[in-house]
């Protein structure tokens, strides 16, 4: 059975970090966390920090900048 946490912002449930073999996966259940829907994470912090990121700014900065473990979505860096 698949482990998973919610990830809320100020009592909103806005998606779920699916725990799995090579990190955390977030699955996005509000409209506003589509720009994250299906990245990888190295930890469960990490997706809660960018999740927040994303809900306060509603948008990531982070095309064009490389790829490294924990400062970017992965799959999405540049």
């Amino acid at each position: 059975m698949l482990q998973s946490h919610v990830i809320s912002i100020d009592g909103t449930f806005v998606g779920a970090a699916v725990r799995l073999d090579r990190g955390y996966r977030f699955v996005a259940t509000d409209t506003r966390m589509n720009e994250l829907d299906g990245s990888w994470w190295p930890t469960l912090e990490v997706v809660r920090q960018w999740a927040h990121r994303l809900y306060r700014t509603g948008g990531l900065a982070f095309r064009c900048v490389a790829s490294t473990a924990g400062s970017v979505p992965a799959g999405h860096g540049g």
